[in-house]
């Protein structure tokens, strides 16, 4: 239709090509929801050496020409294929991109500033399609509005673009040496450019993406909210103050048919919301496979996670030696900061039966975890949004969370009164505080299983499909196209 919407979004992530967290899920998510709604979402990412042999097999050149970065001349390629209905485009440079990890080099600042200028050439190369919004994932595509405006605004096609970024973890910015700006970025002459990306003596790719988008995204309302404040504002809180008129929070989503304990392989035994048999078979299963007493009156917490300190991680492992004298047990499935893995492991032997850690990150064993657990721990210190408590409550495993960012948009505390909710919260990041919520969830298991029962159906009939997210960004790049 040539009056339908088309948005590129740009990123370094996108399921199932590459993905290190959220951004891969969001990027190969999100455009097939948008795809849904009437929008021709498409997707552009370099082509890393880590993609999978069987997609980089069926990709197909589509051009290829120089890229000037600074004093560079740098080869490109354009490399496309379709994916569950979605056109994904490969930035190809062998030299920047052909790597064992997609992060972690000292060049990285100059491999983001090459995928945002070659993001702009390729918009030249792609037949029947030019983008009406450019859609910019956190600091990886950050300069990519900064170079539309400062280098490409002139030019007839590219100046009614409009531009989106979307923060999802506001932490990583991509601070480098001012020795960047002209030697790796070629901005030394353009002023307002210098202006915006300084700080202090560095630059910083994030604020200019913060600078020049036409609109400011998060992944939920209320870490929109927070990113605003000192606390949570990694020094770019003065900036999304000046701009909050164009910040807005959109909660993400899950492939809900990807998470379904009606038809997930994974797990020891399906079971819906109508008859959750299924679910203690699979709690029996978990436990006699970690070494766990296998007793179904004993409530059973997960903790699935990174395991770092944003997660909130300190406060779990403050309270494990009072959590084996309560009637639970704890079940830990992570890698991260030895800290904790040794903390983890620690207790795993001080407590046989009561307490098991498997430090890995296994995918199967994950949703058995969430397939066996009654409650999962998700303290986090901060949580842009969070796709675990999501994950467990389609498995009707109850979050026991931190009220922060997408942790308290998604997750509905229980209310005695009305029976109303979909798991357990507290405020202040207080290790008693986690303490007394677990003891609260605890009381409900063993004292109400009916109202535990209610709050497992409830967890699970929650909708958290892309369907909402795709809807609020329609809606919200046609308010860009109208202004």
């Amino acid at each position: 239709m040539a009056d339908q919407l088309k948005v590129l979004f740009a990123a370094f992530e996108a399921e199932p090509f590459a993905k290190t967290g959220g951004l891969g899920d969001v990027c190969g998510s999100l455009p097939g929801a948008l795809q849904k709604a009437g929008v021709d979402a498409r997707v552009i990412l370099p082509k890393f050496g880590t993609i999978p042999q069987e997609y980089r097999a069926a990709m197909t050149p589509v051009a290829d020409f120089r890229v000037r970065l600074a004093w560079r001349d740098q080869y490109c390629g354009l490399e496309t294929l379709t994916h569950r209905g979605v056109v994904f485009y490969f930035v190809d440079n062998e030299y920047y991109f052909k790597r064992d990890r997609l992060y972690g080099y000292d060049d990285d600042g100059e491999r983001v500033a090459f995928f945002s200028k070659a993001v702009l050439e390729c918009l030249a190369h792609m037949p029947g399609f030019f983008p009406r919004v450019l859609h910019c994932h956190d600091w990886h595509a950050a300069l990519v509005p900064v170079y539309l405006r400062e280098l490409y605004g002139g030019a007839d096609k590219y100046r009614d673009i409009k531009t989106v970024f979307t923060i999802h973890n506001l932490k990583f910015q991509g601070v480098f040496s001012r020795f960047y700006l002209g030697d790796v970025l070629g901005l030394d002459g353009y002023p307002a450019a210098a202006d915006q990306l300084a700080q202090f003596d560095a630059i910083n790719y994030m604020r200019g993406g913060l600078n020049y988008a036409d609109a400011i995204t998060t992944v939920s309302p209320a870490y929109a909210e927070e990113i605003r404040t000192d606390f949570y504002g990694e020094r770019a809180q003065d900036i999304l103050n000046r701009r909050r008129n164009v910040l807005t929070g959109i909660l993400n989503g899950i492939d809900s048919s990807a998470y379904d304990p009606a038809a997930d392989t994974a797990l020891y035994a399906l079971y819906t919301a109508d008859d959750l048999s299924g679910k203690a078979e699979n709690k029996k299963r978990l436990q006699a496979e970690l070494g766990l007493e296998v007793r179904d009156d004993t409530p059973l917490a997960i903790l699935v996670s990174r395991l770092t300190e944003q997660k909130g991680l300190d406060l779990v492992v403050r309270i494990l030696d009072e959590l084996p004298g309560e009637n639970m047990q704890l079940a830990v499935l992570g890698v991260g900061d030895k800290k904790y893995e040794d903390a983890f492991s620690h207790f795993a032997g001080k407590y046989p039966g009561k307490v098991a850690a498997r430090l890995a990150f296994d995918e199967r064993l994950s949703r058995k975890f969430y397939a066996g657990g009654d409650m999962i721990l998700i303290p986090s210190l901060f949580e842009p949004c969070g796709l675990t408590q999501m994950i467990a409550m389609r498995y009707g495993t109850l979050p026991i969370v931190r009220e922060t960012g997408g942790l308290k948009d998604s997750v509905t505390p229980y209310n005695q009164f009305t029976g109303a909710g979909t798991g357990f919260s507290f405020k202040n990041f207080n290790a008693h505080e986690l303490l007394d919520t677990v003891r609260r969830a605890i009381q409900v298991y063993s004292g109400d299983r009916p109202a535990w029962e209610r709050l497992m159906k409830n967890a699970m009939a929650a909708d958290f499909s892309w369907n909402a997210s795709a809807e609020k960004y329609t809606a919200l790049y046609r308010g860009l196209l109208k202004a």
